[in-house]
């Protein structure tokens, strides 16, 4: 396990490219005002030891002190120990619907995005809970296990799309049926389920499943995503646009919020509808949620000692600046001995 205790300074690799650029260029003006004083057969003669080799070698060793230097000052941290800590949290699982519906763009960037944006904002601002995600269309699927580890679950997060499942919909009651598999301590009282969608064109006997649900003492929360004016679902090519989805009969389909849906599922589940409009609402409206909960004592696993790695970044950038200082533009004797180019041979 590691840590990146200032990432921010990773932002220093930009600058390779720039010395990239300024080393050529410098490269062809020294080229060109040597050009206006002698051909480059009398150049040879004046300066035979001249090494352009040499040149890109020193320009490599710089580049990479850079990237070590840009290490060094981000400081990457590697867990040493692993230790059983103890913490008070819920368990929460998010579903989060991924049809073709939540490309909708009436809600920016698109719903689905927006989505993304309110569960990260969300783990954001727990702190000994256990979480869990799904995801859904025509199917639901296992997309994150519950799990201490917010890092892996933002990053699952982040990778979810609409062509994860083949099959489309907005299957809720598969959702609702696979989150109840999450909840694997049967002392945790307090069990949470975000489903996050615009609830539109769902499956099944929801009223049934919700109850069942309930009975297990989880209780849904549904955050809906999109406008109930509705908006076109645009399909997309490397983010361009191809066409706007149509229906059987050709005409533009026009996807809309079911905010009537989510209530009743929210309502009937002791939870309540969330408007996901606005992210700062959301993530307050949610975190009061959490916090009037009762926490529940766990056991997790976690590393709990980090050991700094900067001093070892830092000692090859100086190393290498050094390196630099010391090698020169000329050809190495020894090179320059193999004559491996048969030069000055006619």
């Amino acid at each position: 396990m590691y840590q990146l205790e200032e990432p921010i300074y990773f932002y220093l690799l930009f600058g390779i490219p720039v010395l990239l650029v300024l080393f050529i260029s410098v490269l062809i003006w020294r080229k060109r005002a040597q050009a206006k004083f002698a051909s480059s057969d009398l150049l040879k003669k004046l300066s035979p030891n001249k090494s352009v080799f040499k040149l890109g070698l020193k320009f490599f060793i710089l580049a990479l002190a850079l990237v070590c230097l840009s290490f060094g000052l981000v400081n990457p941290k590697i867990g040493t120990k692993l230790e059983t800590v103890k913490r008070e949290g819920v368990d929460v699982v998010f579903a989060l619907d991924v049809s073709k519906s939540m490309l909708a763009e009436d809600i920016a960037p698109n719903r689905l995005q927006k989505s993304k944006q309110l569960v990260t904002q969300i783990i954001n601002n727990l702190a000994g809970d256990r979480i869990g995600i799904i995801g859904y269309a025509g199917s639901a699927f296992p997309q994150v296990p519950i799990t201490t580890d917010f890092s892996s679950a933002k990053l699952f997060l982040s990778s979810m799309n609409t062509d994860m499942v083949s099959s489309q919909g907005t299957a809720i009651t598969e959702a609702i049926s696979l989150a109840q598999t999450y909840y694997n301590d049967e002392e945790q009282t307090n069990r949470v389920l975000f489903i996050i969608s615009d609830g539109e064109d769902h499956e099944g006997n929801v009223s049934a499943i919700v109850e069942e649900a309930s009975k297990m003492g989880i209780r849904i929360f549904t955050i809906g995503v999109g406008t109930e004016r509705g908006a076109p679902i645009p399909i997309k090519r490397n983010g361009i646009l191809q066409y706007y989805k149509r229906d059987v009969n050709n005409e533009q389909v026009v996807t809309k919020l079911e905010r009537g849906t989510l209530t009743e599922i929210a309502s009937n589940a002791n939870g309540q509808f969330i408007d996901g409009s606005n992210t700062k609402e959301v993530v307050e409206t949610v975190t009061a949620i959490l916090n009037g909960m009762d926490k529940k004592e766990f056991e997790a696993k976690q590393f709990t000692d980090f050991k700094d790695q900067f001093q070892w970044f830092l000692a090859g950038a100086l190393l290498l600046l050094v390196l630099d200082v010391l090698l020169l533009e000329r050809k190495t004797a020894w090179v320059k001995k193999l004559n491996l180019f048969n030069e000055g041979e006619k």
